[in-house]
């Protein structure tokens, strides 16, 4: 167990849910869920990582003593009267494309992320999937990080896009997938859409492929990071979030913010994600060691080797 401490390196805001997920192969009802849960999971194995978030009074104590194993200050983890976000989904036979069942936002309707005190300072700070409005609430309580990333999705463009082009504008980084680029910009180039988008603000723009990896822009280069092949994935949701949050994790144990940095933390997401998908929920991460993080990443710096 590693052990959680009240001062944290990294601060990620984010949801906290209870998922019912359904496979081609297999269905699972009430598990741990949320791009909080899955982002803190992966950075806590690099840095002392703080959680804010929001549940119900039903959020199964089995579920804080996990967040408890991995060494998540939870802090910042609210507890409010009432039912925890819910979401449940089916996926297609290819495991990307996935439909939506029911969505019950319950108390994460009226969530406000307050920092604590502890984590105010905190020198890098993800901010996930949450409306544009929260994540500015929470760059006006943080103390000058020194590294943000930030993540959005098609909701937030279609109902709060001005609200998001501001707080893409206060961030170092912006990671979005590609379809997501595309209608955010009005731009089908992924290279005029990133243009774009550093324009606005941001040093650097991440570009989601899915299981084709993805692509960071900076105003002097390009970098393509692949996805680690794998024989079996079991269930690809927070995949995304498991990759930022061994992203920032990694980055911030590194300390060092430049694109040669970058580009290594981003293969430490890429490995933490490859094993967050071999199993549901935070099962295969609960496993994992350190050691085969490192060993994973060194064989996937050997594969993208050009002889």
């Amino acid at each position: 167990m590693r052990p959680s401490s009240p001062a944290v390196d990294l601060v990620i805001v984010g949801s906290v849910g209870i998922d019912t997920i359904e496979t081609p192969r297999e269905k699972r009802e009430s598990i741990l869920g949320g791009s909080a849960s899955y982002a803190c999971a992966a950075a806590s194995f690099f840095v002392r990582t703080g959680m804010v978030g929001v549940v119900g009074t039903d959020f199964p104590p089995a579920f804080s003593s996990l967040y408890r194993q991995f060494g998540i200050n939870t802090d910042g983890l609210q507890v409010k009267e009432g039912a925890t976000f819910r979401w449940s989904g089916v996926y297609e036979n290819n495991m990307d494309n996935r439909r939506t069942l029911s969505t019950e936002l319950n108390v994460f309707a009226s969530f406000s992320p307050e920092l604590p005190e502890t984590y105010r300072g905190a020198p890098f700070l993800f901010l996930a999937n949450i409306s544009p409005d929260l994540q500015l609430h929470v760059l006006d309580q943080v103390k000058k990080p020194r590294f943000v990333l930030l993540d959005t999705m098609d909701l937030w463009i279609n109902v709060a896009r001005d609200a998001l082009v501001k707080v893409i504008g206060n961030v170092t980084m912006l990671t979005l997938n590609e379809s997501e680029a595309r209608h955010l910009t009005g731009e089908h180039s992924l290279l005029r859409a990133a243009r774009v988008l550093l324009d606005w603000g941001p040093r650097y723009v991440c570009i989601k492929k899915g299981e084709h990896g993805s692509v960071l822009f900076s105003r002097k280069s390009i970098a393509m990071m692949p996805a680690f092949p794998l024989d079996d994935v079991q269930d690809p949701t927070g995949a995304g979030d498991t990759f930022a949050g061994g992203f920032m994790g990694a980055l911030a144990r590194n300390g060092a913010i430049t694109e040669t940095a970058i580009r290594k933390a981003m293969t430490y997401g890429a490995v933490t994600a490859s094993f967050g998908v071999e199993k549901f929920s935070l099962d295969r991460l609960a496993d994992l060691q350190l050691l085969e993080i490192e060993e994973r990443a060194q064989l996937f710096r050997k594969m993208g080797r050009i002889l």
